[in-house]
């Protein structure tokens, strides 16, 4: 039996309500089933069920982010992955119908420390565990995710399955080798639009067309909000459907994903980028515009997740705090040797190429989220460049 040294102390009337909602969720964690989470290298963690009952496989990634977690499980750049938080407690603000950067959750599954049933904010419309359950998603609480993230960091990016219905170890092991690894993965297809909308403002000045691998809802925002009428394209668009917009720009959107395996969409985009009109290309976009180009990418030994990753902007001498999502990056030795690509911005934490430019032409790409939902705005100028280059060149 447990018994809460407080429990018979009242200062006052609201006071005591709040000791005994703490001890009532206390006595709620012995009716949590069990689960397992086990890493491709035979790693094992033990902890709760959150979430659906179930079984579910990714690649293991970390967040680094401490706000923002319903706009990070809904951005459809997590599509194929186990996410990992690492800010203790989730859930404790519950989920809003208006932090959402797509249809519905997209990560594998999710690994916590610390998980709250129930929410504190007034206009939350629901609790977490209610928002995982009607979007099927599984999850594991109660581990040690701060050893979980150092372990991952020295050992590299690997396949993982979380269980709370099956909890021999052989039998995961058997199943996760059967999960194909990331690299070669083409995932936009799972998560981008098979039909063209479009969203605009009032009194629209430029028309961009916008290629979807897996765009987020605040990318659109930020092109209507600076005047920009908008057309969602499918990823399979033909340079004559994204023209018959008569745009004044195009917009290559985040998705999930290798991207050397799109081989159709860099075609599609050396296209667009022969035509020489205005090209923003944001993670993923920037990497299948630096593939059109000759360029080649990678895969990290550990992506960048997160809301708080220092960039430098190489023409302005400034440095940017911006969010980040990707495991994939284009390789530094191919920018560098190509004459007609200039490095804009790199990642101060390793170097790696966090944006470019075609020399003399207005089009450019960046490796991070300059519309920051959920992170810091520090990187939204990029935006107000891209309507600037349209009307420069209109």
């Amino acid at each position: 039996m447990f018994h809460c040294p407080f429990f018979y102390i009242q200062f006052s009337a609201k006071i005591s309500i709040c000791i005994c909602y703490f001890c009532t969720n206390i006595f709620n964690m012995d009716d949590k089933k069990a689960a397992v989470l086990l890493l491709e290298d035979g790693t094992i963690f033990q902890g709760l069920a959150i979430g659906m009952a179930g079984t579910t496989t990714g690649e293991i990634a970390f967040n680094t982010g401490m706000t923002g977690y319903q706009e990070v499980f809904t951005d459809p750049s997590y599509f194929g992955q186990i996410l990992i938080m690492t800010t203790a407690h989730i859930g404790n603000y519950g989920v809003h119908k208006d932090e959402v950067e797509s249809d519905g959750m997209k990560i594998s599954g999710m690994v916590i420390k610390k998980f709250s049933d129930d929410y504190s904010r007034p206009s939350g419309t629901k609790s977490l565990q209610e928002y995982m359950m009607d979007n099927k998603k599984v999850g594991i609480s109660d581990i040690d995710t701060r050893s979980l993230v150092r372990h991952i960091r020295s050992k590299g990016a690997m396949n993982a399955i979380i269980s709370s219905e099956i909890l021999d170890v052989e039998v995961l092991k058997s199943k996760l080798s059967k999960v194909p690894s990331m690299s070669g993965l083409e995932l936009s297809s799972k998560v981008a639009t098979k039909e063209a909308y479009e969203m605009k403002p009032e009194n629209p000045h430029y028309k961009v067309s916008l290629i979807d691998f897996g765009v987020k809802r605040s990318i659109v925002s930020c092109l209507v909000d600076r005047g920009c009428h908008v057309k969602v394209f499918p990823l399979n668009s033909t340079i004559e459907d994204l023209n018959s917009f008569s745009p004044n720009g195009y917009m290559l959107s985040n998705g999930p994903g290798d991207p050397s395996v799109m081989n159709s969409s860099i075609r599609l985009v050396a296209e667009i980028i022969n035509q020489n009109k205005p090209v923003f290309g944001i993670c993923l976009g920037h990497q299948i515009l630096g593939l059109s180009q000759g360029l080649s990418t990678e895969k990290m030994f550990n992506g960048h997740r997160g809301i708080n990753h220092p960039i430098m902007n190489a023409k302005t001498g400034k440095g940017e705090i911006t969010s980040q999502n990707h495991g994939f990056v284009i390789s530094r030795e191919s920018a560098e040797a190509n004459k007609s690509i200039n490095i804009t911005h790199y990642h101060l934490n390793d170097n790696t190429v966090a944006g470019i430019e075609i020399d003399n032409r207005p089009i450019f790409s960046v490796q991070y989220h300059p519309e920051a939902s959920s992170g810091p705005h520090d990187s939204r100028y990029l935006f107000d460049q891209f309507v600037d280059n349209m009307k420069n060149h209109r």
